[in-house]
């Protein structure tokens, strides 16, 4: 019982610190949340990608292009007999047009100026499980592209693979700058902790003569700081949802793979967790930082005055 009414004491004070100087903990708590939407939002959508990358791959094809006015009703034939695949479908030149209309939405205007059926007919080919791997696809690939009677072969796997190496490098340059951001705004936080210090040094003095530790001096305002973290990520949760609504919806007229994306699990339970573990250790790691260097600073302060007293 003697901690539990010691947690309400401290949980009362850091309450009473919060709103006594909210000017200053609002900037931190902005400064935060600024990093967390970009260093976070960021990483969020590259795992976004990553999911939606990993559930495209099991549904990979290779597509086979018929040449300009030519036709694959005998390559057809000849496939279907192939044992690498499961199935072969094949599609029509309205068939593949209307597929591509539907995916890029500003296609349209470039449809139009190459006729009413651009897109060539294509056979689209389903491989065995055991060949969905990208370097055996890609072997077949090849080989589908020296035989008579084809225009061109796209390869899901070689497309997918592409993205995903993007996605790394993406993730890479993302980490580097949310980690930047972090940085700043755990060193935003810690100074606001400074200042917090500094206005209650008289009364953290009277605590240390009548014995207070250093661990219960600096408890409150380690809890202060993770309080600010916790709020920061709360602030960029909202923020980072208000963003992602209108994509997930599709208003404004977005592309649909944006679309499909931002529905690809962009706020999954553990990307919530993530974001508010990362706001609240940053706030908490930034309120020590603030206690340890201000301390530092009365130490060789106070070490100075003993000398020029001396």
């Amino acid at each position: 019982m003697p901690w539990f009414r010691l947690f309400r004491v401290l949980l009362r004070d850091v309450g009473m610190d919060l709103v006594r100087h909210r000017g200053q903990h609002l900037l931190a708590v902005l400064t935060l949340a600024s990093g967390l939407v970009l260093a976070g939002g960021g990483l969020l959508s590259v795992e976004s990608l990553d999911r939606w990358v990993g559930r495209m791959a099991s549904l990979a094809k290779i597509t086979v292009f018929a040449p300009e006015g030519g036709s694959l009703q005998a390559l057809e034939s000849s496939l279907g007999r192939d044992g690498r695949f499961t199935a072969v479908r094949r599609i029509t030149s309205a068939e593949g047009t209307q597929r591509f209309l539907q995916t890029t939405r500003e296609a349209g205007l470039m449809l139009e100026s190459l006729g009413q059926e651009p897109i060539p007919e294509s056979l689209e080919l389903t491989l065995r499980p055991d060949l969905l791997g990208d370097r055996k696809a890609l072997e077949v690939g090849e080989s589908l592209r020296r035989l008579d009677g084809v225009g061109d072969v796209v390869v899901d796997q070689e497309r997918l693979s592409g993205l995903q190496t993007n996605a790394r490098l993406l993730r890479s340059a993302l980490s580097t700058l949310g980690l930047l951001l972090l940085l700043g705004a755990g060193f935003s936080t810690g100074n606001v902790i400074r200042m917090t210090i500094l206005a209650r040094e008289d009364e953290i003095s009277i605590m240390r003569l009548v014995g207070a530790t250093e661990s219960f001096i600096r408890t409150p305002l380690l809890m202060e700081g993770a309080a600010l973290g916790a709020l920061a990520s709360v602030l960029a949760l909202l923020s980072l949802y208000g963003l992602w609504l209108p994509v997930s919806r599709g208003w404004g007229g977005l592309s649909p793979l944006l679309v499909e994306l931002a529905r690809a699990g962009f706020f999954s339970l553990r990307s919530i967790l993530l974001v508010g573990f990362l706001g609240t250790l940053t706030g908490a790691l930034g309120a020590l930082w603030g206690f340890w260097s201000t301390q530092r600073a009365q130490r060789r302060q106070q070490a100075l005055q003993e000398r020029q007293a001396a």
